[in-house]
């Protein structure tokens, strides 16, 4: 392949645009809780969407998590994203912990139901989320192959089927009326099917009036995950890589290509 070929080549973005551009600029100004984040990683918009929705007072700081600037690399030393620090000598990692964490700040909307086995639950059906449906996301996207593509769709498919079925059938959230720990969880990658999955692979869209429509519409519509998504183009840019299963593409890519748990 030729170098001109080569640099037409999309990567991924390294500013927010559209409303999420608005909520960093809204967010620019020094604060001892500080989100570590990039634009187009999911796993980052999860832990923005908790802070939004939370309407908590937060610092969002924008880093390229490819050259590992060093104040992510005090926080995390792996260097991933997302990382918050809250105040000057603490920091964590890893999205669901930081969701988790955020909880236990008892500030804000709370996000997990107050009776324990009600926690469990959503627990559970999060940890469905991050072994069952995740990992066929990435598998289909990656996938070159038109059979492997048909069995992470499948696959995806039925991870999605059976978080529906266990989701309040009133709805439209998981919980009920209300966006909470697990909607947040899977929030990211339900805008992703339609910004990435469906240009790229073909995923269909809900079918009208099905429960899985309902949740979809009622995620897409919520405020905290408007307010943290960028326009459709940043995300067809940044997963041009994946989609191609460029080589390296990114910690999450190689995992999957090598069959481990996502990172």
């Amino acid at each position: 392949m030729s170098d001109n070929a080569n640099s037409e080549k999309k990567t991924y973005h390294k500013k927010a645009t559209g409303i999420a551009l608005n909520t960093v600029k809204k967010h620019s100004k020094d604060h001892e809780l500080k989100l570590y984040g990039s634009c187009f990683c999911p796993f980052v918009q999860r832990v923005w969407i908790s802070l939004e929705v939370k309407s908590l007072n937060y610092q969002y700081i924008e880093v390229d998590p490819y050259k590992k600037p060093e104040q992510l690399m005090r926080i995390n030393p792996r260097g991933l994203i997302p990382a918050l620090q809250h105040g000057n000598d603490w920091g964590c990692y890893e999205s669901s912990v930081l969701m988790e964490y955020l909880e236990d700040l008892n500030q804000g909307a709370p996000l997990l139901p107050t009776n324990a086995k009600d926690r469990a639950y959503c627990r559970l059906w999060s940890d469905h989320i991050n072994r069952n449906i995740l990992p066929h996301f990435y598998g289909l996207l990656q996938a070159q192959e038109i059979d492997q593509q048909v069995k992470h769709a499948q696959q995806l498919t039925d991870g999605i089927q059976k978080i529906v079925e266990a989701a309040d059938q009133s709805g439209p959230f998981f919980f009920g009326p209300h966006i909470s720990f697990v909607d947040i969880q899977f929030a990211p990658w339900i805008i992703r099917l339609k910004r990435v999955l469906i240009p790229y692979r073909g995923w269909p869209e809900p079918e009208a009036g099905s429960r899985w429509a309902s949740w979809v519409k009622a995620i897409e519509e919520n405020e905290g995950v408007k307010a943290t998504t960028s326009t459709d183009e940043l995300y067809m840019d940044s997963y041009e890589r994946y989609a191609e299963n460029r080589p390296d593409t990114s910690q999450v890519a190689n995992a999957v290509n090598e069959g481990r748990g996502l990172p």
